[in-house]
């Protein structure tokens, strides 16, 4: 269900190790999906509800407990990296990323470090470092990708950290003879949550503010033409039954771009999803609904400054969780 002639991608937000023996095969088979990613609070729901780690964790012993989250989260990322190495193969993304420390958003040189150690630790061409996008992280973003490492630019809300991860991006492909693959991932389905609420009581149409929210960013980042360089939409999964399951999905299909989405997102598009382009959006489009929701109350410039740190915050507890368990 991803579109090759549109180079629209349809990744799984979910990593699960039953699931990779199972279910992401059927899908990578079937060509629904062509990628994966994951990040902290995934790997959290999957370590500590699954009985699938339980024997691996058994023999993880004298180790502290991020060595032994890493074990576990490489083992996984080597496995998913492996069903889809034969896309990557032939040019059709193929991808597969893990998410750096969150806890190391705000150390450059140590977040580099620790893309490198994974990466090569991981050992497979087709695996994407992700780092959050902070001032330490655009850094990193630069240095990892111009080594020729893939990066998936994560936690992005905003314009602006949207084009200084597409800065990072173009400065490491004019310092590489071999540019590598990049994806500026921008979420969407929070913001609409976060003041849905309010627009309601305004009588302004609810779950369409992160739609032009992304719908901005993904014009702007396109018109630089950075090669390689994706828009990526993420926290595409839709809450309660007030928009229809794939909603995020097809009003964000858009050509040169990626959507990652929860498995049941992916199966309710499939099944019965919009299939039609619907980016680029006009700028006067966008700016007209923005007035709307400006003339409504809504700070927008403190709404997304509150979901980039509650992002951060989320990833660093569901990160915190995980090695409490395994200690």
């Amino acid at each position: 269900m991803y579109i090759p002639t549109e180079r629209f991608s349809l990744w799984a937000d979910f990593i699960e190790r039953t699931f990779l023996e199972e279910g992401f095969k059927e899908l990578v088979t079937n060509g629904i999906i062509n990628g994966a990613t994951s990040n902290p609070a995934i790997f959290k729901s999957a370590i500590l509800t699954s009985s699938a780690y339980k024997e691996q964790i058994e023999t993880l012993v004298d180790l502290t407990p991020k060595e032994k989250y890493e074990a576990i989260a490489i083992y996984d990322i080597q496995k998913a990296a492996d069903i889809l190495r034969p896309l990557y193969n032939v040019g059709d993304d193929g991808y597969v990323s893990i998410e750096v420390d969150p806890f190391l958003c705000d150390d450059a040189d140590a977040t580099i470090a620790e893309g490198i150690r994974l990466f090569e630790t991981i050992s497979r061409p087709n695996v994407m470092i992700k780092v959050p996008a902070t001032e330490a992280g655009y850094s990193a973003m630069e240095v990892l990708a111009a080594q020729g490492i893939p990066v998936n630019a994560t936690l992005i809300f905003s314009l602006q950290q949207a084009l200084k991860c597409a800065e990072a991006f173009a400065l490491a492909a004019s310092k590489s003879g071999d540019v590598v693959d990049t994806v500026i991932s921008v979420f969407v389905s929070r913001i609409d949550r976060a003041i849905d609420e309010k627009l309601i009581a305004s009588k302004i149409e609810p779950g369409l503010m992160g739609i032009m929210n992304a719908a901005e960013i993904y014009n702007h980042v396109e018109e630089l033409h950075i090669p390689k360089c994706r828009i990526l939409f993420a926290s595409t999964g839709v809450k309660g039954d007030d928009l229809r399951a794939s909603y995020y999905i097809d009003e964000l299909l858009a050509s040169n771009s990626v959507n990652t989405a929860p498995i049941a997102t992916i199966e309710a598009y499939v099944a019965r999803g919009d299939k039609m382009i619907k980016l680029p959006l006009s700028y006067e489009k966008i700016d007209a609904h923005k007035v709307k929701v400006t003339n409504a109350g809504v700070d927008m410039d403190r709404v997304i400054e509150v979901q980039i740190q509650e992002g951060l915050d989320a990833f660093k507890v569901a990160f915190t969780e995980i090695l409490s368990a395994l200690e």
